[in-house]
């Protein structure tokens, strides 16, 4: 059981340094929801919005790579080229980076609104 804790505890981990580049990127309204217990199909699903664009690929692509040098490849992306959702499929967490008005007409959190939200380590980015 305490492998389950681990790996638990690592896809937070990198679910949370994902978020992280992501703020360190400017990326907006950053949301991590803990889909444990409410999915079986991975355990975190990373939700933010690009202001254009070009900055949803941007943010893309510096997930992609940053995170592979960490040793978390993404698995499967999807979006990348058009720019206007980009998911990112890390297998513990998916990455969703949506441009604003594609989000606000999915509203991922309204429809995981069974998820926790998890609070993001020490909060950078988030505009007061």
């Amino acid at each position: 059981m305490s492998s389950s804790t681990s790996a638990t505890s690592n896809s937070l981990a990198l679910a949370q340094r994902a978020a992280q580049i992501a703020l360190d990127n400017k990326a907006q309204d950053v949301v991590l929801l803990d889909l444990r217990g409410v999915t079986d199909m991975t355990d975190f699903f990373l939700i933010m919005s690009g202001t254009s664009d070009t900055h949803v690929r941007a943010l893309g692509e510096h997930l992609i790579a940053d995170m592979k040098r960490e040793g978390a490849p993404a698995h499967h992306v999807e979006g990348l080229e058009k720019g206007r959702w980009v998911l990112l499929d890390f297998v513990d967490f998916v990455v969703h980076v949506f441009h604003p008005t594609l989000r606000n007409f999915y509203q991922l959190e309204r429809l995981w609104s069974d998820a926790e939200q998890v609070p993001l380590e020490s909060g950078q980015g988030m505009s007061a």
